[in-house]
């Protein structure tokens, strides 16, 4: 059974040969348990050290799926509804305006929590345009303060600070990858009256028994954090840049960063897909209920917002809850089914759950701008052509 997942081993062994990756590690599970696991490649090239099942990971964007499931515990106790407006919560964003090559006018309407949640928000990431330029005048000001030993923003006010910022265009016009889940995160800060990672400890990592996954590392973990690579014209090289204002994670960051903060091992964090895969329960232990992951699992954008949404690695693919949702496999170029969802991170860590199939499929590694590529689409059509 499973006789196929042989041809992981070929490829990864390959990318690590030819130097495409420093190392990585895959993972499936299929109805709940783990049937392949296993590591390639070094987790610090110059030194020799291997990756295995201790070496931890920068998530990036893969913060964003915990960050949507804290979302939806709230909205399960009744704390906060999808349509609720983010001014409520924060108050910067009351009265928004619009800043495009137009100019600068009202939004036609305030934020939802929704909104955010399917990054229709209209709030930019730093970028071109030209709310995106100045929404990189406030992130440069926070990686500025840490980086010369200043005092970065805290999660709420670090919101807050957004806030003043003019959005990329009128809330629920179209889809734009932005900060929305660094926004989410505060909100959560605000309805819990505790810090994002107290929240995140007690309501999901403990539960879970998450006992590596943080936004910093303990002194006596900090040897397991791999290096980080990028490609250059000269090979295959360290990368030293704090994007998104990430830190080191040596130590607890003044911002926790609810899209972008989180390490984790491959064992840690396939505890959180496993949850998922379970609908909402893993272990004994439920999280959410079955149809909140139904929810969080399903495609929030209109027909008129997906257009936006072309990503070579959204092509085929709709969005909801900071997640990819598969909706035409031909078009997306994988042999998954109808309804699998996952999402991916910047230095490449991804994961995708088919709920048909009970299956998941986990890819972590440390290579920037590697998130879901042919490479991962490769990867992951070996993984479905595997079962039975």
């Amino acid at each position: 059974m499973y006789e196929n997942l042989k041809y992981i081993d070929l490829l990864m062994s390959e990318a690590v040969e030819k130097d495409s990756i420093a190392g990585g590690s895959v993972a499936v599970i299929r109805k709940g348990e783990t049937i392949f696991k296993e590591h390639y490649g070094y987790a610090d090239r110059a030194s020799g050290k291997k990756i295995d099942g201790s070496t931890m990971f920068r998530l990036f964007s893969l913060t964003k799926p915990i960050t949507a499931t804290a979302a939806m515990l709230l909205l399960e106790r009744g704390k906060i509804e999808l349509r609720y407006p983010l001014k409520w919560f924060l108050p910067t964003f009351e009265n928004p305006q619009v800043l495009d090559e137009k100019g600068l006018r009202p939004a036609e309407r305030d934020i939802t929590i929704g909104d955010l949640l399917t990054m229709t928000s209209g709030i930019s990431y730093p970028g071109g345009t030209p709310s995106g330029m100045k929404m990189g005048e406030v992130w440069g000001r926070q990686s500025e303060n840490y980086e010369k030993g200043g005092k970065p923003l805290s999660t709420r006010d670090f919101a807050l600070e957004m806030g003043n910022v003019p959005l990329a265009f009128t809330p629920g016009a179209k889809w734009e990858y932005g900060a929305s889940a660094d926004i989410m995160g505060a909100v959560i800060e605000t309805v819990s009256g505790m810090k994002y990672s107290e929240f995140l400890k007690k309501e999901i990592f403990v539960p879970l028994g998450m006992n590596d996954t943080g936004f910093f590392i303990p002194k006596e973990k900090q040897h397991r954090l791999a290096t980080p690579y990028v490609q250059t014209p000269e090979g295959n090289a360290v990368y030293t840049n704090h994007d998104l204002c990430t830190t080191d994670f040596m130590a607890p960051p003044a911002f926790e960063s609810g899209g972008a903060g989180l390490v984790s091992t491959l064992e840690d964090y396939s505890k959180f897909v496993k949850m998922l895969l379970g609908r909402g329960s893993a272990n004994g232990v439920r999280i959410l209920g079955r149809k909140t992951v139904e929810l969080m699992a399903s495609n929030g954008l209109t027909d008129a917002q997906r257009a936006s949404l072309n990503w070579d690695s959204m092509i085929g693919q709709g969005y909801g809850n900071f997640m990819r949702v598969l909706m035409d496999p031909h078009a997306a170029g994988i042999n998954g089914s109808l309804g699998e969802f996952g999402w991916d991170g910047m230095l490449g860590c991804y994961f995708c759950i088919d709920p048909k199939e009970e299956l998941a499929f986990m890819y972590f590694v440390q290579q920037a701008y590697t998130g879901c590529t042919d490479f991962t689409r490769r990867l992951q059509n070996v993984v479905w052509g595997a079962i039975d």
